[in-house]
């Protein structure tokens, strides 16, 4: 009898466990699921999943970008350097480190070595590195343009690697690159009608502004670059360095708001995986909004996450820019 009373014990005890064990798992998926559908309400909501969508404030501006900057001036309410930490960094062999000068500003950027005497003049890509800081592994990243007969030069922005100036978040940057565009035309060796403007992740996002900016470029090509601010910046209040409730400040660094100022052919390239899905959507309405306005843009979905993608957009890119300059070899 004693051991009948002690094996039902046991059994009430096993069931009492298992009984716990299954609501505690319940309660975990419930957990989750209702994590997951405020995820998905907030993703849904933000537009991130819809490119038919515009984000509030984001609606596309009548005005054309390069005009708009001229009328205004950012509002920094903190001021100093990039919010990436850096190292200092050998120049490789053979690399020009030169300067050029951008608000006031005097700035360090990285160039490819002059082509052998008696070549034509090369035509050139300005890469745009990705993070808020500069190392060997941004200027090694775009080594694919030079195997493929381009000069590149890479410019470190202001506030970066311990130089002058104050980072604002893609807005007084877009000066830093425009400058050192003008400063790699003047290369003798550069062909002035064939520089194309190219960068990864943040320096994507600077590609896209700069080619709205201005006519310097013959063709340009993002990878992975933002074209909402408002999005992107999200959970990162580090790398907004201006008041987070003026959308105008977002509208003068988001491409979206802008679609329709692109000078230049353009590309957008981003990520396949679950990774990138913050770049899929705004970027298919930027080259909506563009081609609607008759603008050769186009995004481009390339398989691959953040990094892995770039290998192989960067290649599209350099196909891209070998038929733009082809097709524009006899315009000025």
């Amino acid at each position: 009898m004693a051991q009948r009373e002690e094996e039902g014990s046991s059994s009430k005890t096993v069931w009492i466990v298992l009984g716990i064990l299954a609501a505690v798992g319940f309660l975990f998926l419930a957990a989750c699921g209702g994590l997951g559908y405020l995820v998905y309400r907030n993703v849904r909501d933000m537009s991130i999943l819809n490119p038919d969508a515009a984000t509030p404030g984001l609606e596309l501006q009548n005005e054309d970008y390069a005009l708009a900057r001229t009328q205004f001036k950012t509002q920094l309410t903190r001021q100093g350097p990039a919010p990436q930490p850096w190292d200092p960094i050998q120049i490789p062999p053979g690399v020009r480190q030169v300067d050029y000068t951008s608000g006031g500003l005097r700035l360090k950027a990285w160039l490819s070595p002059a082509p052998a005497a008696g070549q034509r003049k090369q035509p050139a890509v300005l890469f745009l590195h990705g993070g808020f800081a500069f190392g060997d592994d941004d200027w090694f990243q775009c080594q694919p343009y030079r195997d493929s007969g381009f000069v590149t030069m890479t410019p470190i922005l202001r506030g970066e690697n311990g130089q002058s100036g104050s980072y604002s978040m893609f807005y007084d940057e877009v000066e830093d690159v425009l400058a050192a565009a003008e400063l790699l035309a003047q290369q003798p060796y550069v062909d002035a009608n064939r520089i194309y403007v190219s960068g990864h992740s943040v320096g994507g996002t600077l590609t896209l502004l700069a080619a709205q900016a201005s006519k310097r470029f013959r063709a340009a090509a993002s990878f992975s670059g933002s074209p909402d601010q408002v999005l992107w910046s999200q959970g990162q209040p580090d790398v907004v360095r201006f008041d987070p409730n003026n959308l105008r400040e977002f509208q003068m660094r988001s491409p979206v708001a802008y679609a329709g100022s692109f000078k230049c052919p353009t590309r957008l390239y981003y990520g396949t995986d679950a990774g990138e899905f913050l770049f899929h959507a705004s970027s298919q309405r930027t080259a909506k909004l563009a081609k609607d306005r008759g603008l050769d843009v186009q995004a481009i979905a390339v398989p691959g996450d953040h990094m892995s993608s770039v290998d192989a957009a960067m290649r599209q890119a350099i196909a891209f820019f070998r038929q733009q300059g082809a097709a524009n070899e006899s315009k000025p």
